[in-house]
Formats: structure tokens, sequence, C-alpha cells
């Protein structure tokens, strides 16, 4: 670990100094909702011992160095499993039974490969790990018929290893946090603008296994547009791929890592599109009459080549509760449904955007709430998670899910999967929604659900997740736009690619990872 890289608490999100207690405001509408029932993490759960053996971790270290395989229980629970609300309640229950029997941290493309050579010989099974941010189940691997598990932690891999300021691209290592790439990119004049709720744990190669999405989508793109080439690491060797800003080379092979999720290969290398750091940022808020109004608002834009760099709209619950502002959830609300904007570039270039948009807005019937709002939620755009956190202590269940969908079936998507949760969690209970990625055809719908936690609260949202998930599929929808497939999503998975698209996702991995040691479990039905 770098000296000023925080790690994430083994049961909570985040930098362990920056847990607090539920804002006065907030404990006031839980205690009205749902009673609060203060239900603390289980401190440093026992683990089982490391089932690799003492030769095969000597062994090891002469691939990566003595100091780079630990197999000590603080390391081990420190890479265990991802930051999903299940993957919570398991640790918080003291239960890290699918903790690594090693954590093995490569330096370079070379040593990754000989980590997965020496896998393959010895039949251990690889768990790539970037910044534990998986709220999928993607950090969870099978263990049943392998003799060990490694997680690949890709921690010492962090450089910049080009800057291009005449095509605009830059190659960056996988194991690179958030800010780590920022602050590199920075100092070239560059910037990825790639900032998901995640965006100060996870990292670059996570964003490219997982096809994330950041908040600023609208404006820089999802992270797998932005990424012209890969360098991957596979059990049959390397592979380099994107020689060109184009071509009709045959299918894009990038496509196939590109979501990948470790399953097929690591990653050792990305090189992406940059832009030039922006030199204004300004943001506001919009106020609509309904959730539709706003929708209609955001697919004009979108249509119009109008989008500016940030745009997300809660519908009324969420607005109602304040969701987009942490610090005021339970506070008074203005009405209506938020919209947050945000617009970044050059001095005239942001002038003549937002001009263009309030006119569109105006014509709308949308009321400019002024900057507050917006430059709040800019300030506040990571805190979400902690209030998860704030909220399992007091026996709340807290987790998200999204989906996407074209415009034309918004309406009956967001209907079908909220009435699904509600119908699963039952009474007392919230469900939250927000649109914040939108493209031309269509948008995404990201769900935020709250209620007072069973016996079983394992089960109690799994149930949740199923129904929601169900509905998805029923209404035409995909079963994630941005959080990726792990272990949660397969079965829904596979049935919306179908029979002949599971095929064809288990003969690539049998060609590239014969013997299955590549995160076994995830992702590939």
């Amino acid at each position: 670990m770098s000296a000023n890289q925080t790690e994430m608490h083994p049961s909570r999100w985040g930098d362990p100094t920056r847990a607090r207690p539920l804002p006065d405001e907030a404990r006031g509408l839980v205690e009205m909702v749902f009673g609060v029932d203060d239900r603390p993490a289980v401190e440093h759960p026992p683990l089982a011992p490391s089932t690799l053996p003492a030769d095969l971790v000597a062994a090891l270290r002469e691939v990566v160095g003595a100091e780079h395989v630990l197999t000590d229980d603080e390391t081990r629970r420190l890479r265990t499993r991802g930051k999903s609300t299940p993957d919570l309640l398991r640790a918080r229950a003291g239960d890290l039974t699918d903790a690594p029997d090693a954590v093995v941290r490569p330096g370079s493309h070379d040593e990754v490969a000989a980590v997965l050579a020496f896998a393959v010989e010895h039949h251990l099974a690889v768990v790539p790990f970037g910044g534990g941010t998986s709220v999928t189940g993607g950090l969870v691997a099978r263990r049943e018929g392998f003799a060990a598990v490694l997680s690949l932690d890709l921690v010492r891999m962090k450089r910049l290893l080009a800057a291009d300021p005449v095509s605009m691209t830059a190659t960056l290592e996988p194991g690179l946090r958030g800010p780590e790439a920022e602050a590199l990119l920075a100092a070239e004049g560059m910037t990825l603008g790639h900032f998901p709720q995640s965006f100060e744990y996870a990292s670059i190669g996570g964003f490219a296994a997982t096809r994330s999405s950041g908040q600023s989508s609208a404006g820089y793109g999802r992270f797998d547009s932005v990424v012209v080439g890969l360098t991957v690491a596979t059990p049959q060797g390397r592979i380099d791929l994107g020689t060109a800003p184009a071509n009709a080379a045959g299918p894009d092979l990038r496509q196939l890592f590109l979501g990948s999720e470790g399953t097929l290969g690591v990653i050792t290398a990305v090189t992406v599109r940059v832009r030039p750091v922006p030199a204004v940022k300004a943001y506001e808020a919009w106020r609509w009459p309904s959730f539709a109004d706003g929708a209609t608002a955001m697919r004009t834009l979108a249509q119009a080549g109008l989008l500016p760099t940030v745009l997300r709209l809660s519908d009324e619950s969420e607005s109602a509760i304040n969701l987009a502002d942490p610090a005021a959830i339970g506070g008074e609300s203005s009405g209506g449904c938020l919209m947050v904007v945000g617009f970044e570039g050059e001095a005239t270039a942001v002038e003549a955007k937002r001009a263009a948009v309030t006119a569109v807005f105006e014509g709308l019937g949308g009321t400019n709430a002024g900057t507050a709002p917006g430059e709040r939620w800019e300030h506040g755009r990571y805190d979400a998670p902690y209030l998860r956190d704030s909220l399992l202590d007091a026996g709340v269940l807290a987790e998200t899910l999204e989906t996407a969908t074209f415009w034309s079936n918004l309406d009956r998507v967001y209907t079908s999967v909220k009435s699904a949760l509600e119908g699963a969690l039952g009474q007392p209970s919230l469900v939250l929604c927000h649109i914040s990625h939108v493209y031309e055809t269509g948008a995404s719908l990201y769900f935020t659900v709250a209620a007072k936690e069973t016996d079983d609260p394992l089960g109690q949202w799994r149930a949740a997740k199923a129904a929601a998930s169900d509905a998805m599929l029923a209404s035409g929808a995909t079963i994630t736009h941005h959080h990726a497939v792990g272990t949660d999503h397969k079965p829904w998975f596979a049935r919306e690619i179908g029979p002949v698209g599971v095929s064809i996702l288990r003969a690539v991995k049998a060609d590239l990872d014969p013997t299955g040691v590549l995160n076994p479990g995830v992702l590939i039905p």
C-alpha cells in the first residue's frame, strides 16, 4: 500500500475515520419510519487458517518477492469479499469464510503472468483485486475443487505508463485508485473524468473489468466508451488490443475483457481517452413538477446533443427525503423532483452550454433552484455509502440496485421494479429512485431501498433483490447498467443473454482459462 492510501474497514465502507452516526434529522426520520434497533458489528471476526501449504507460499515468494506474499489474518481479512450489503451483513455477523488463503501482490505484467502460470500448475483459484468496491459478489470465488484461493492484489501496479497530449490518450496500470489516477493525469494537464460513487477506492482495472459508469457520464461517457486499448494476462498468454482509434479488423476483442470481471484474464494496462483539466466547474439545481417531467427534460437534452457534464434527477420520494444531500436527510424538502446539473470545461463553452440548457428547461416548465443544492451534492457525492453503514448500525437494511432501458419503456420499468421492491420488502420500507446516466435512446434507473431489518436481513434482501431482478427482465430492461454481474446477478444474466450467449461465454472461458482458475463462480453462468 502507498503511505497515504487508507484501507477500508472489513465490515464497513471507506475510511474508518470518516464513519459517523446518523445525523440528528436523519435519525429522527429513521425513528419515525422504522424505529431504531442498534445492531453493532462484530469487530475483528476470526478467520479459518490458510490452506495454502508452506512450500507453495515459499515458491510464490520466489515469483514476486518474499514481502509480496502475505498470509497474516489482518491482510486476508481486508481482502475478503466486496462491499455489497450481503457482503457487509455477513462480515458484520462475524462470517469471513470467503477469506483468501494468501494475498499476492505482483508488480508487473510479467509477474501477473507468472502467478497465473503458478496457479494453473497447482490448481489455485485467483481473484483479481483492485479497490474491493464490488457490490454484486464479484470477489467471492468458488472454493470447491481448488487447493486454495489467492487474492491477486494489484496494489503495486500504480504507474502512469504513457501520456500522449497530441492524441489525448493515457496508459495507466490497473492498481491505480481513482484519486491517484486523476492526480497523475492532472500533472499532465489531463483528466479521465470518471467519478463513480466508489471513486475514492475503486481502481482503473476495476473500472474496466466491470464496465463502470461515473456520475459525470453525461459529459465524459462510460468507462468502457473511453477505453482505447488493453493489455491482458491470460493463462494462455498475453494479449494486446487497440492499435488505432477505430478499425474493421473483425469483432472488437476489447469487449471480451471489458466487463469480464477477472474471469477471462487480468487487465495489466488500460489506455484511455482523456480530456483537458476543466477550467470551470459550475453546479446548479432545477425543480420539476414530476419525475416524468424531469425525465422528458433529460431526454430532450440527450436527443438535442446538449448534455451537460452531470445530469441527475431524483424522483418525488428521493427528493422529499433529500437523499441527494446526505447532510440534509430528514430535513424539509422544497417539493417536486430535484435535478442536479453540472457543467465543466472552458469558460466560454460552459457559458454557452449552460445558456442552451437553461432555455430548454425553462421552455419545458422547469424552475431553477439556484446553485446551492447542486454544490452541496457535488461536495458530498461520495458520502452515501457511509450513510448505509450508519443505517445498518441502526437496524435498517439499506441497499441500491440499478437497471437501464429505452425511453419509451422507462415508466413501465420504473413502476414495475418499484412495485416489486415494495411488495417484497413490505412495510415499513422506502423505495427511492434517480436517473443519473442518460443516452439518446434511454436511461438508467438507480433504486435505493431502506427497510427495518428482520431477524434474517440477508434473506430479506435476497428476496427483494430477486423480485426486482425478475421485474427488470419481465419489463424488458437489463439486469445491470453499471454494477456488473458478479455472483448476485448470474441467474438473471443467463436469462438476459439466452442459451446461445451463455454458450459463447463458456467457450471463451474454456479457451482462455481451460483449468478455470480465474475468479471461479463469478460472471460465467
